[in-house]
């Protein structure tokens, strides 16, 4: 397996910068996560990568060695899209021997190989199936097996689950996982799924406009974001106007700390705070009125949502277990409160 490495990758299609002084690094037998919206570059990075497209200026490197030219068969990478690209005229396991008989490894080894890796994606049952008699969740079991069976130096997968729907999706996502610790392979992962992002990595980096914002582990993305724009692609934020005084955001009756990741212009009057549901209090009051009232309440199972209206229109969404919010009613007054020493501030 392999470090691989993009430094000062500028990528332009037209007039389009699709990359600029772009720099990744995988470190060897982990999965990160490129995440971002359509267009932010991401794709173009991982087909850079694969030598599917050359960048304008930059370097590819597996490991020490420079990859910037090599072409994408001398590359030893295993790839999966979003379509699946299977041989209709193949079964399953003619399909994931494939890459094995173009190296020209022995019978003994195909053999060997296709059978150990259709008992870990669990296709042993289907290895005589052709794609068509295939749900789309097994055919894509099929393409990442037939990725992985000849142990490439990098893995690259491409939202190669956004055609499937939600349980399927949350399966194999799962076993991809799985699969590529397992084989300690190098895996670069594209998505614009926050969810997949989150769950499957070891870090996630967030992409915007050809850029990479934040790379680290998804927790630390999360809690730490870098900037309001990470901030607010990762997760859901409360954006709450505030007052800026005495270098203290004001809020609620309050004083904060503004987070050094803030950003807005010191010109500006229209001020908010990016504020976590999880970070809103609920509190119950005794007969005066508090500050909000609750507007809905939406169950997901061990966690539930709770909107509050505060008294001048805001709408405002905490998060909680559902055994604590079953304690609150709709149009029940609260006082709501938030329980961060600091605030990220944006314009």
């Amino acid at each position: 397996m392999s470090q691989v490495q993009l430094r000062g990758i500028r990528k332009e299609f037209g007039k389009t910068v699709a990359l600029d002084d772009f720099n990744l690094t995988i470190p060897e037998g982990t999965l990160v996560t490129l995440l971002g919206p359509s267009g932010c570059g991401k794709t173009t990075a991982l087909r850079i990568i694969a030598g599917l497209i050359k960048a304008d200026r930059g370097h590819t490197l597996f490991d020490s060695t420079e990859m910037t030219d090599t072409s994408a068969s001398a590359r030893d990478i295993g790839m999966v899209f979003q379509a699946y690209s299977l041989f209709p005229n193949m079964t399953a396991k003619e399909n994931i021997e494939f890459g094995l008989r173009v190296r020209k490894e022995s019978a003994a080894s195909i053999r060997k190989k296709s059978a150990e890796i259709l008992e870990i994606t669990g296709l042993g049952q289907h290895e005589d199936k052709y794609p068509h008699q295939l749900s789309g969740g097994q055919q894509q079991r099929v393409a990442l097996a037939r990725a992985i069976v000849i142990r490439p130096k990098v893995l690259l997968l491409d939202e190669p689950l956004s055609a499937l729907d939600a349980q399927v999706r949350d399966q194999l996502r799962d076993e991809i996982r799985r699969v590529q610790r397992e084989f300690g392979i190098t895996t670069l992962f594209v998505t614009h799924d926050q969810e997949e992002a989150m769950s499957i990595s070891d870090q996630v980096g967030v992409m915007n406009k050809g850029s990479l914002l934040q790379l680290g582990t998804p927790q630390s993305v999360y809690s730490r974001p870098i900037n309001p724009t990470v901030a607010r692609f990762i997760g859901t934020t409360n954006e709450i106007p505030i007052k800026i005084a005495s270098g203290k955001a004001q809020l609620l009756d309050s004083n904060y700390e503004i987070s050094s990741a803030s950003a807005y212009s010191p010109n500006s009057v229209n001020r908010i705070a990016l504020v976590r549901p999880e970070e809103i209090k609920l509190s119950k009051i005794n007969n005066e009125m508090g500050n909000a009232h609750i507007s809905t309440i939406s169950f997901l199972g061990p966690t539930s949502i709770i909107e509050v209206t505060m008294s001048q229109g805001l709408v405002i969404k905490a998060t909680m277990s559902s055994k604590e919010a079953a304690t609150f009613a709709i149009n029940e007054s609260i006082n709501l409160s938030i329980t961060s020493s600091s605030l990220l501030i944006s314009d």
